[in-house]
């Protein structure tokens, strides 16, 4: 669909009020009442179409009007409008199916536009039903005309023979003759059953050793209980890679930001600080506008993604392409510590070990909330090169519908070394019989890791915590 195709598609379109109406009954839907920026985006786009009359909706004005962005910003750097868009066409399809089922007229954003267009529910499912058959047969059904009262079927050709007029016993004939053919049909029709089951049970077979090929992890037993937490068909699992630029920003300006700066894109203009020369105040605008990451964390993902060779639970996102409804639906796996990735900022105060920054953000180290006997409150770097601490969490996701994974570590290799202890059979089966379960409760835990020019080589538990209580 075209973005200059009209909004209406019936020859008797609904009026303005109408579907207005219809709009804001979806704005405020369980599907987008606690939504913000999306009744926005929808409210935005409604009104720019229906009051304002437009053809054509571009990307940068919703980006500048409803995400808070420049009104030149980058499109092709941000895809903040394009994540959102998909977000949102989601949440108006399960309203339509669920809590608007009985709605006559449908709203929809079709892909490729972001100008919502009005059909009646009727004429869109007799449009899919007549594709539906004309998909399956090739061409459109025929009424085959029953026989007249008292007329045989016996009269209609059998075999293609001709219809001439004959006696009774000619017709005892043709019948008879008819017997063979259908015992030879009856004994083709078994060999073709016969060698299509076959051919079923060999691509069955086939498709399941290439399963199994592919996802290995599904013959380990640990490996395999925890992860079938995530790699469920519902919902979808968010890998949220950090930012490492924004860390950068922190560094140079010696101030931690807190999401909600974070989300809005004002912390630049928030940095222009005496303080700081003119040179790092373009350094800070520059780095500001790249997205960077670090190798541990893609190493990291790249861990997680194998799990899910054929990309159809597991997706990849950047930390400032990520929005707060999208960690409400879907679950999450946060890689990085605040600094780098604020959204670990929602789980802080649920963290009893957190990786914290001295307030030149200069050194990081393990905080312990409340020790237990034998238990550090604090875990500081070693001055070996070669050690370090991660911190694996296990919790709910904000609205209790999916699950959250937090992997932070005193170093990139150390955040490494916690992606390595959950994708390992041997560290998470020793887990398991630590904590006497076969499935594995939500839960922290506290590793120290040791490293070999970067790479993880151990990950020794040191302390943890579990959270039965919040399944």
């Amino acid at each position: 669909m075209s973005a200059t195709e009209p909004i209406f598609h019936e020859e008797h379109a609904p009026d303005f009020d109408t579907c207005w109406a219809l709009l804001e009954r979806v704005v405020a839907s369980p599907q987008l009442k606690r939504a913000n920026r999306m009744r926005e985006f929808l409210l935005f786009v409604g009104q720019r179409t229906l009051k304002d009359g437009c053809d054509v909706l571009h990307e940068q004005e919703i980006g500048s009007v409803v995400f808070g962005r420049p009104e030149v910003y980058d499109t092709s750097a941000d895809n903040i409008v394009r994540v959102n868009a998909t977000d949102l066409r989601k949440r108006i399809e399960d309203y339509f199916e669920t809590d608007g089922a009985d709605e006559p007229l449908i709203l929809e954003i079709p892909r490729g536009s972001y100008k919502p267009v009005f059909r009646s529910r009727t004429t869109r499912e007799k449009i899919l039903q007549t594709e539906q058959v004309l998909d399956q047969n090739g061409f459109e059904s025929h009424t085959i005309d029953e026989p007249a009262p008292g007329e045989s079927t016996l009269q209609k050709p059998i075999v293609g023979t001709a219809t001439n007029t004959v006696t009774s016993g000619e017709e005892q004939k043709i019948s008879l003759q008819t017997v063979p053919v259908d015992r030879r049909l009856l004994l083709l029709a078994v060999v073709v059953i016969g060698a299509l089951s076959i051919g079923c049970l060999t691509l069955w077979m086939e498709n399941l050793a290439m399963h199994r090929s592919l996802y290995i992890w599904q013959s380990k037993p640990a490996v395999n209980s925890f992860w079938s937490n995530f790699l469920g068909a519902n919902p979808n699992t968010d890998v949220v890679l950090a930012d490492v630029s924004f860390a950068l920003i922190e560094d140079i300006s010696k101030r931690a930001i807190p999401l909600d700066e974070y989300l809005t894109r004002n912390y630049s203009s928030k940095m222009q600080s005496p303080d700081l020369t003119e040179d790092r105040r373009q350094d800070i605008d520059l780095i500001s506008q790249r997205t960077a990451g670090s190798i541990g964390d893609f190493r990291t993902a790249q861990r997680i993604v194998t799990l899910d060779p054929l990309g159809k639970n597991i997706h990849l996102y950047y930390s400032r392409d990520y929005s707060p409804s999208m960690i409400k639906m879907d679950n999450a796996i946060l890689i990085g510590g605040r600094k780098s990735n604020p959204w670990v900022d929602l789980f802080q105060d649920k963290l009893n070990f957190s990786l914290e920054f001295t307030p030149d953000l200069t050194t990081t180290y393990i905080k312990n909330q409340s020790p237990l006997t034998s238990e550090q409150a604090i875990y500081k770097v070693d001055t070996t090169p070669n050690s370090g601490y991660s911190v694996v969490a296990y919790l709910p996701n904000p609205s209790g519908n999916g699950k959250v994974l937090v992997l932070e570590g005193t170093g990139s290799a150390d955040t490494e070394g916690a992606g390595e202890f959950l994708t390992s059979e041997e560290h998470l089966e020793n887990f398991q019989k630590l904590l006497h379960v076969t499935t594995l409760p939500y839960f922290e835990v506290l590793l120290k890791t040791t490293h070999v020019n970067g790479t993880p080589m151990d990950a020794q538990i040191i302390a943890y915590r579990t959270y039965p209580n919040l399944h």
